[in-house]
This record gives C-alpha cells, structure tokens and sequence, in this order.
C-alpha cells in the first residue's frame, strides 16, 4: 500500500487521482481535515482507509512494513501568513522528522514536501544544489521546511530513497479550499467571472513595473506526474526544485485567465499591503538542472496550457475537482 498524507488538502488529493490513475487503490489517505469536514476533494478517488493525522502513529505500529510501498509526505500548513511558531514546529517539522524515522527503521522509500519559500529574497539563487544553511525564508512557515531540509542532510541514517521537495508556485485543480493561499489563477477566474476585471498588486520596487513581478508557475499535473516518476526511477536521494524552471510575470498569468475565459484582459491596481512587503518575493525561478539530469522527465504543462486546461476544463466546469 501507499500512504499519502495531507490527502484531503490540494497536492495530496492530486497525488491520489494520479496514483489512481496509474493502477494504485491501496492507498492509506491521511490528513488533519476529516472527510466529514471537506468531503469533495476525495469523493470520486479510490482509498482504502482514511486516517487522522495522529492516527497514523497506531496504524504505522500495527502494520507490518513490507506492506507499505512508499511514503509520500504531502501534509503542511502551507500559509506563508502563519505567525505560530509553535504549531509550525510541530505540524511542519517534527511530524516530518518522525515520518523519516519511521521509514528510515522500516526501509521504506519517503518523499516528503519542502517549499520554494526556504529561498527567502532569492539573493542567494533558486538553486538546489545551495548550502541551506546559507539560505534566510522571509517567513516562519519558510523556516519551518527549511529546518527539516537542514536536519535531513545532518543524518547518518536515511530512508532506502528518499526526496525531499521544494515546490514553487504549484496551480491547478483541488485548490479551491486554499483561500488566500489559493493561486492567481483560481482568484482571477472568480473575479473575471463577477466583474470582468482582475486585481493585481502593483509593484513597490523600482526593478518591477507593475504586473512584472516574475514567479515560477507550475501546473499541479506535472507535479503528480513527477512524484510517481521519483519512485519508478533510478534518481540519487535528495533535495530538489519542483517547478517549471522559468520565470513569468503575473501579467501573462492574467492575460492567458482572460483568454482561456474569452473575456477582454482589464486590470486594476492595487498596492500591497504594507504589512505583507517585507515578505513579497519579487521574482522566483526553480533551477531544475539537478533533477532534470538525474533523469526527470521535462515539464508538459507551461504556463499557456495549464491556465487554459485549468480554467476550460475544471473552473468553468460545475465539478471542479479532479
């Protein structure tokens, strides 16, 4: 069997449509949000059971290891806003540490989610290969997967393969739940569809002019399809970029929204919360060689084609998930 944690939250339950796509219903979802709670991200998968997080604990304990194939830790709070220390500590570190333990002691495979925002301002590049210790994130849930990053590559003892994941700007179907951490896209379609306009923050650096600040978009479909190619490839354990591997603005973002919805392109300027500044990334860029040489598989999903699958196929549609 596969265990996916976070599978009631956006990457995790795409990770099951793919594994379900690929053949796999044995799959142990686990996530802190019940299916009580948020039913529809998992309404049409196929699992075989459904656990808490805390759960997992008993269930690891009372299953025999060489039942479990892999591990793949999708499970975080993944707000960049999040101020509680505490909590990131524990529901970002420590549990990913335990799960690396566990597998390290069973000898199961372990993929668990990083994040692009361990890279803080960028002034030390967007390259993988970079000392974590010299990297700063702008924000405690940045360090928070920046501490687990730092620790794994201090241990002796490792899981048989394992791959630790700084994900960039991820979109893409079963985000709807995100609120503010839900991508443009999806708060652009929303927008475009009540009032024919998109907001946008202006630029407060004079490097950007406005619509110009860059981001690395990646299509959640290249992301599910990549973690399955981690496990059926010859690729070195490690830490590695997951984006698409070039920058674009957020002005061709708007503009491949408003053409997917066939809806003139019309922005309004708005300015960045003062309190958010500090912590704006202005540009952001995965450097993907590492992974790419290892034998990954190159990206099928830029930014034009993301948008308009995303938008044609799943927001305009009345079931939005995948």
């Amino acid at each position: 069997m596969i265990i996916v944690t976070g599978a009631n939250g956006f990457i995790g339950s795409a990770l099951v449509w793919e594994l379900n796509r690929s053949g796999e219903s044995d799959i142990i979802a686990v996530d802190s949000i019940s299916l009580s709670e948020r039913s529809e991200l998992l309404k049409n998968k196929k699992i075989k059971k459904f656990l808490l997080k805390d759960e997992i604990w008993q269930f690891l304990q009372e299953t025999p290891p060489h039942q479990i194939k892999a591990i793949f830790h999708m499970g975080a709070c993944s707000s960049t806003t999040e101020m509680n220390i505490a909590f990131l500590k524990e529901n970002n570190t420590e549990y990913t540490q335990r799960l690396w333990a566990w597998c390290t002691d069973a000898k199961i495979p372990y993929v668990f989610a990083s994040s692009g925002a361990v890279y803080g301002d960028g002034s030390k590049g967007f390259s993988d290969e970079t000392d974590p210790n010299e990297l700063k994130p702008l924000n405690p849930y940045g360090a928070s997967k920046l501490e687990v990053d730092q620790w794994v590559l201090k241990q002796k003892s490792t899981p048989p393969k394992w791959f630790g994941l700084r994900f960039f700007n991820v979109y893409g179907p079963n985000e709807y739940f995100k609120a503010d951490m839900a991508s443009v896209v999806f708060k652009a379609s929303n927008q475009i569809r009540s009032t024919s306009e998109l907001k946008l923050f202006k630029s407060h650096n004079p490097k950007y002019a406005d619509g110009e600040q860059m981001r690395d978009f990646i299509y959640v479909k290249d992301i599910t399809h990549w973690l399955l190619e981690l496990l059926s490839c010859d690729i070195k354990s490690g830490i590695y970029n997951m984006g698409f591997g070039v920058a674009r603005t957020w002005l061709e973002l708007a503009e491949c929204t408003f053409r997917a919805m066939k809806t003139p392109t019309k922005i309004s300027w708005i300015d960045i919360p003062e309190d958010l500044r500090p912590r704006y990334q202005y540009f952001t860029e995965a450097k993907m060689q590492k992974l790419f040489s290892a034998g990954l598989s190159r990206p099928k999903w830029p930014l034009e084609a993301g948008v308009r699958d995303y938008v044609e196929n799943y927001l305009t549609k009345a079931n939005l998930s995948l």
